[in-house]
């Protein structure tokens, strides 16, 4: 999978800046995920949210209790559609 995050560097705020398997870099801006109503109401505290580790390809936080899809990072931070090649079908 192309989406694997092979290095994370926090920026500043809500921002990190992120390089995936392909190639690809940019700066995913997650500050819309933190609120007090869902689950990531933990990175309300900034301390915590600069704390990540990357897991098998993964932005994790805490040990494995947060976690952001690559994918979804991916395309927060390329702006790049996500695309999938077709598997051949076994029959």
């Amino acid at each position: 999978m192309f989406f694997e995050i092979k290095k994370a560097n926090y920026i500043e705020e809500y921002q990190i800046q992120l390089r995936f398997e392909d190639g690809s870099i940019g700066i995913a801006d997650l500050s819309e995920y933190p609120n007090e109503n869902n689950v990531f109401r933990l990175f309300l505290d900034m301390n915590y949210f600069k704390n990540f580790h990357l897991e098998h390809g993964t932005l994790v936080w805490g040990d494995g209790e947060l976690d952001i899809a690559p994918e979804a990072l991916y395309v927060k931070a390329t702006g790049k559609p996500l695309t999938y090649t077709a598997s051949k079908e076994i029959v």
